[in-house]
């Protein structure tokens, strides 16, 4: 054994050293990126994703069959670390065992299991990775893009670890150095019984197994440091380090540092969003290194889906393939970047985001066609926040380079100006107010200075809702709801003005400071202190984002409000309506706030009614195409996102199309009635879910 001993030694020093190595500059890249502020806060939470996600593995269950074969190799190899210390205590000494459970008989049962189950799922993988092979599929192939060669070694590896163990445990049980009762131990008793007879044969299949095991899983750990396999060590901390508990909703307010950016008054050290690689946090950094490739954003994402050139697996590879290539310039000092090769000089100056033909690591359409939906970051294993992280870019290129789609000139001035994204005057706002039969109260008609004690909720009719049509019926029926089921309420009137949502998501986070401000400063003044509102765009706004600066209310939407309404018997449904219908979820009521029941349960309790669910629903749902301030934009590559989803809504053969946001009501009905052109779906309908409950209660 002691030439199997000193090439054991040999082999663990030299991957300490090249695995070390890598391992030490990764965290010195990562370190050098700037502060992210609220990423050690409740570590009781934080430890419970580690054991949900992590241990768990909650996000790769979500699909079933790749998911299982990845959790058996996970948990696999966390079991099977007992036979890592075994093997390397078989090189010291032929009868090695650890103490205490050396008796257990169950252990190498377990071990058995878990081998044969890592086995069973390379298969799985290797069939999925057949099936979704990107040079037969293209963009199809949520492999598309990803380094496949890479991935197949990666298996051929595991596969080479898994034998080479069997090989010298089968032969341990034939030499009797088996460090466990055997009687359990069902496939390395297989294992021994295949092999050939006598214990000197034995002993030399035990000596180059372990050889082979050992050196099979110091390459292989080489191999994990310099691939996208580095997410193995990368994940536990991408996972512990992510905003908590998900980074959807509400975007990160702008840090200089760890502190808070005053727009009021910047510093000229600020830094507005990230236009450079090393704008971003050290959490950023440690994103695009934790990136698995597996594409299961890129699948999910509508952008992708038709035809754009955003995918956000590939955005967070380029960014990562960006870092890396320039850490050499990050790491070195003044005097050593002048030494540095041409190529790596290159590199550090290439902008962030341009045309190709200017050397942009990302382009101006990746970067404008994200609708942030959070489809993304909702199905990653790993916790990414490919959101925030676009739209950090877009600050920047808004705010410092004041380059971005024309069309949002028109959008900026606007809500500069008046307020709304339509450039409407606020005395319009209360349009729709001379359109019903009943009173709305309005607060300061009466010269209020307080919310008077009576009002209970004060109705957010949001821009759409004042102004767009379509919206407008799904205000005036919502507020008709509220005053049939006995509810006090005030809408603002012309003192109501845009969230600043659309300015945000656009990048121009001055214009939504500006907004937000002088709305928390009203709602604070007024005494507020719950709100409904039929935009999921301004319950994230008003509920998650308005936090920031310092207005905290109880923000609900109108189909939580009339859900419960219904539920407590203060409005009925009556009126029976055979039809058939299906619900589209909102990105922003359903991923970013997690609504998903109430519209349903609404639904569901008008009678007549039947609800088919598109394939794409709840966390799955694919957007309407609005989202990001993609509604003030036009769509001029690929295919339309609305039209997408209006197919799939129509194919469930509904007669009516449920929505609970005006936008997506927008998006919806352009999509409904481009195909009604074409002398299709006839008769087919896009309402809000308020105006059906509505329906029913009046019919």
């Amino acid at each position: 054994m002691d030439w199997s001993l000193g090439l054991g030694l040999l082999m663990l020093v030299a991957t300490a050293v090249i695995a070390g190595r890598r391992l030490w500059w990764l965290n010195r890249l990562i370190r050098s990126g700037q502060p992210a502020v609220g990423r050690t806060d409740e570590p009781a939470v934080r430890l419970q994703a580690e054991v949900v996600e992590v241990v768990g593995q909650r996000k790769l269950l979500s699909w079933t069959i790749p998911g299982l074969a990845h959790a058996f190799a996970f948990w696999g190899f966390c079991v099977l670390g007992l036979t890592i210390i075994e093997a390397f205590g078989a090189l010291v000494d032929r009868n090695f065992s650890i103490p205490v459970i050396d008796q257990w008989a169950w252990i190498p049962f377990v071990e058995d299991f878990f081998a044969v189950m890592v086995l069973v799922a390379l298969v799985v993988f290797t069939v999925i990775r057949i099936m979704q092979n990107p040079h037969k599929l293209g963009r199809a192939s949520r492999f598309y893009g990803s380094h496949t060669g890479a991935a197949w070694l990666v298996l051929f590896m595991i596969f080479n670890v898994i034998w080479t163990l069997l090989l010298y445990r089968g032969a341990q049980v034939n030499t009797g150095n088996f460090p466990y009762p055997t009687q359990w131990a069902f496939a390395s008793n297989w294992v021994a019984g295949i092999l050939p007879a006598g214990e000197e044969a034995n002993e030399a299949i035990e000596t180059l197994g372990l050889v082979l095991n050992i050196g099979v899983i110091l390459g292989f750990m080489v191999l994990v440091v310099y691939s996208k396999h580095l997410h193995i060590f990368m994940a536990p901390m991408n996972v512990a380090f992510s905003r908590r508990p998900d980074a959807l909703g509400p975007l990160l307010p702008m840090y200089s540092g760890t502190t808070l950016i005053d727009f009021e008054d910047p510093g000229e050290d600020d830094i507005f969003g990230r236009g450079k690689i090393e704008d971003f946090t050290w959490k950023g950094l440690l994103d695009f290194s934790t990136c698995t490739e597996c594409g299961r954003c890129q699948s999910q994402c509508p952008a992708w889906n038709t035809e754009k050139p955003l995918s956000p697996k590939l955005l967070i590879m380029e960014l990562r393939d960006h870092a890396f290539a320039k850490a050499p310039y990050l790491l070195a000092t003044e005097e050593e970047r002048g030494q540095l090769p041409e190529a790596v000089r290159a590199e550090a100056e290439r902008p962030l985001v341009a045309l190709l033909e200017d050397g942009g690591v990302i382009t101006p359409d990746i970067l404008w066609s994200c609708t942030s939906c959070g489809a993304c970051v909702q199905q990653c294993p790993v916790d990414i926040e490919h959101v925030d992280h676009i739209m950090d870019m877009r600050r920047y290129q808004v705010m410092i380079e004041s380059s971005f789609p024309a069309e949002l000139n028109g959008l900026f001035k606007n809500l500069e100006n008046k307020g709304n994204p339509w450039g409407m005057n606020a005395s319009g706002r209360n349009t729709w107010i001379s359109e019903v039969d009943f009173p709305v109260r309005v607060f300061g008609a009466d010269s209020e200075e307080k919310l008077p004690d009576d009002v209970e909720w004060l109705l957010w009719v949001g821009c759409a809702g004042a102004f767009e049509d379509r919206a407008k019926r799904t205000t005036k029926a919502t507020a008709e709801l509220l005053h049939l089921a006995g509810i006090d309420f005030m809408v603002l009137g012309d003192g109501e003005t845009c969230t600043g949502d659309p300015a945000r998501r656009s990048g121009n986070e001055f214009l939504f400071q500006m907004l937000a401000q002088a709305n928390v400063e009203v709602l604070n003044e007024i005494g507020v202190k719950k709100i409904v509102t039929t935009c999921p765009h301004c319950l994230n706004t008003l509920g998650r984002e308005y936090p920031q600066l310092g207005g905290h209310y109880e923000v609900v939407h109108h189909t939580q409000l009339l859900n419960r309404l219904v539920r407590d018997k203060r409005l009925t449904p009556l009126a029976a309506v055979e039809e058939k219908i299906t619900y589209h979820d909102p990105c922003y009521l359903g991923r970013h706030n997690k609504v998903y029941s109430p519209p349903r349960e609404l639904i569901e309790s008008l009678p007549g009614l039947t609800l088919t669910e598109m394939p794409r629903n709840r966390e799955r749902s694919f957007c309407c195409g609005a989202g990001g301030a993609r509604m003030w934009m036009e769509e001029n590559l690929g295919s339309r996102v609305n039209v997408n989803r209006t197919e799939e809504a129509l194919a469930t053969g509904a007669e009516t199309v449920a929505v609970g946001c005006p936008f997506c009501r927008v998006m919806i009905s352009d999509g409904v009635t481009g195909i009604q052109q074409d002398g299709r779906a006839e008769g087919v309908e896009v309402m809000d879910v308020a105006q059906l409950l509505l329906r029913s209660i009046k019919n």
